[in-house]
């Protein structure tokens, strides 16, 4: 089912990660007074993750083929946007869904609405943008120490450690 925007805008986007040289990576879009993540808003009609996926291609000029999605991470947060589009001050939905460069993608970004980007390395904790990046990061890291953990224990059940 689509999502609307009638009531609150909504941001969506993608959260990249690759591994380069032994470690892992994560994407930023460079605007001129701040980092971002690829994103945008919602068409009428369209999902938040078709959403999602053609931002990031416009964004990015990386295709979706080139990238594959972690179906068991969602970061759903809001923040208040300022004298939005003349409506005044809004409160924002963001969605972000969680994907991988892969391994055998030669993809290169280029930027074609943001002034530059950077692969920033995975070191939590990040501080980068209070309102949006740094929350969603915080979620990243325990979600990747939950999936972790569960592979630990699922070693320990089989008999691997």
């Amino acid at each position: 089912m689509p999502a609307t925007q009638e009531k609150q805008p909504i941001s969506c986007g993608i959260l990249l990660f690759r591994k380069h040289r032994g470690r892992k990576q994560f994407l930023l879009m460079e605007h001129a007074r701040r980092w971002d993540l690829p994103k945008g808003h919602l068409d009428p009609g369209e999902t938040e993750l078709e959403c999602a996926l053609r931002e990031f291609e416009e964004e990015t000029g990386i295709d979706r083929s080139q990238i594959k999605l972690d179906e068991e991470f969602l970061y759903e947060g809001s923040y208040r946007v300022k004298n939005w589009k003349g409506r005044g001050n809004v409160d924002k939905r963001l969605v972000i869904f969680l994907a991988k460069l892969r391994s055998s993608s030669s993809a290169k970004v280029v930027p074609t609405e943001h002034i530059g980007y950077q692969w920033v390395d995975w070191d939590p904790p990040h501080d980068i943008q209070e309102k949006t990046i740094n929350p969603l990061l915080e979620q990243v890291a325990a979600f990747k120490r939950r999936k972790k953990n569960k592979k630990r224990g699922d070693k320990k059940k089989s008999g691997w450690l």
